[in-house]
């Protein structure tokens, strides 16, 4: 991963847990390391780091989206402070997408910025959330509402650690891989349609190349990394009126079903697309529906969206595979029209 100002290295394969990430801390001058993961990644991963890690401390916080708010960031601040952790400390993030975002907030705010590893665990997290320096924790009033910018000094995917993720969770980060290859890999999405799937290695590369590109031109989301919100502001709603009974992935899939159908709409783009991107997610045994949620609500939930400017319903829609594009003052009818539609 490389910028005008921001580079880290990013390592994807087998082993990065045990050799890679432990040599890359023994190399550096760190006062304390701490390893921020949640309870259920612990036994799992955790303990063995910080094993192998000199004076290391593991730090644990429950399991799930709904703990990824301004409560639980105050633990871990409390948490780095009882274990001596200073300026010269580093947060090592190993988990999933809320544990990189959680732990990547802690480390950009705690005493003004700390330096971070990002160590994730989960085909959502090395595909998509350990890239591009967007960290965050959510508001009640909508997801990732309190966040900043903070680039890790490197990234440690280990691919060993996909053999322990549940299908479901796998599920979810295949939904990421969808979104990636509708803004700008065509070949993909015909391969994540066809049978056996690409390699989880060439899937991990492939995806996160899509990110790197625009991160590159755009870090700060100015103009195009805002594509990689496609399907988003749907899913970021259906996972805030669900109290985040929705799971990330799981309702990006929804979200790229509707941002589909809404470019149909529109007009963006010709018919069928729609149908070849819900193919492609039934493919993958993700969903393209919801149910008990009420259109509304999730319209409502919307206005909090961060690409808005000024009230402005804005959403990144697609003229075709692989032409991606923001499209702003998008009416209310047609929106909830789509919601309704996508209502089981």
């Amino acid at each position: 991963m490389s910028g005008a100002e921001h580079e880290y290295p990013v390592f994807v394969g087998p082993g990065a847990l045990s050799a890679a990430l432990p040599a890359f801390v023994a190399r550096g001058a760190f006062s304390r390391v701490a390893i921020i993961t949640n309870t259920r990644l612990a036994p799992l991963y955790g303990v063995t780091l910080a094993d192998r890690l000199p004076d290391a401390c593991l730090i644990t916080v429950p399991d799930g989206e709904q703990y990824k708010n301004l409560h639980t960031l105050a633990r871990l601040y409390r948490e780095l402070l009882a274990a001596g952790v200073d300026r010269s400390g580093l947060v090592i993030a190993l988990g999933g997408g809320v544990i990189g975002d959680m732990a990547g907030f802690a480390a950009a705010t705690f005493m003004r910025g700390i330096a971070l590893v990002q160590a994730p665990t989960s085909l959502l997290a090395m595909v998509d959330a350990s890239i591009g320096g967007k960290v965050g924790v959510d508001l009640p009033q909508g997801k990732n509402l309190a966040g900043a910018f903070k680039d890790p000094l490197a990234v440690f995917a280990d691919t060993d650690a996909l053999k322990t993720l549940p299908a479901v969770e796998r599920r979810c980060g295949l939904a990421e891989v969808v979104k990636s290859a509708l803004i700008a890999d065509p070949a993909l999405l015909d391969e994540l349609s066809g049978d056996p799937l690409p390699p989880d290695e060439e899937i991990i590369a492939r995806t996160a190349q899509v990110k790197i590109a625009l991160v590159n031109q755009d870090r700060t989301e100015q103009s195009v990394r805002a594509f990689l919100n496609l399907g988003h502001t749907f899913a970021h709603a259906i996972e805030q009126v669900s109290g985040y009974a929705w799971k990330h992935g799981e309702a990006v899939a929804v979200g790229l079903a509707g941002a589909a159908r809404l470019s149909e709409r529109l007009g963006l783009a010709a018919p069928g697309l729609s149908e070849q991107v819900e193919n492609a997610l039934h493919r993958l045994e993700l969903p393209t529906r919801y149910r008990e949620l009420d259109p509304a609500d999730l319209w409502a939930a919307m206005a909090h969206d961060k690409k808005w400017r000024g009230g402005a319903a804005t959403f990144v829609l697609l003229e075709g595979v692989g032409r991606p594009r923001v499209e702003r003052n998008v009416a209310a009818g047609d929106a909830l029209a789509v919601l309704k539609e996508l209502r089981a």
